[in-house]
């Protein structure tokens, strides 16, 4: 999966570190920047184009769903069939939002709500006159 992101404070750390690598490095397939530390609490900082996410520790508990992270996609219905032949959860499929974007939902394994948002080559966040 390819696109740019936008996103809220990093994520709380996550519950089931191993898995939220998996999660993110396996089945996202985020590139990752580096990595620091050792054992199953070491962090990993994923590239996400435009941002980082950093991955690191263990709560006891997994967090309140308070965060969201936003990716760029540049398409909704590729991603889906992508993220669904690696067994990722599809939370609502891909959707044409009154205001113009594609939105499709899914969360990590500790709950955390992504969205994957494409960006219509019809919408004015395109538009480039002259180009």
């Amino acid at each position: 999966m390819h696109g740019a992101c936008t996103q809220q404070p990093d994520p709380a750390p996550p519950h089931r570190p191993e898995r939220s690598r998996a999660f993110y490095g396996e089945q996202l397939g985020l590139a990752v920047h580096r990595e620091f530390g050792t054992g199953p609490e070491r962090g990993t900082v994923y590239f996400l184009g435009g941002g980082f996410l950093e991955v690191s520790g263990r709560s006891e508990t997994p967090p309140a769903p308070v965060t969201r992270l936003w990716l760029q996609v540049d398409d909704a219905a590729a991603a889906q069939d992508e993220l669904r032949a690696k067994g990722v959860e599809i939370v609502r499929p891909p959707v044409r939002e009154p205001w113009g974007l594609v939105e499709m939902w899914i969360a990590d394994p500790d709950g955390t709500p992504i969205v994957l948002v494409e960006v219509p080559a019809d919408h004015p966040m395109r538009y480039r006159p002259g180009i």
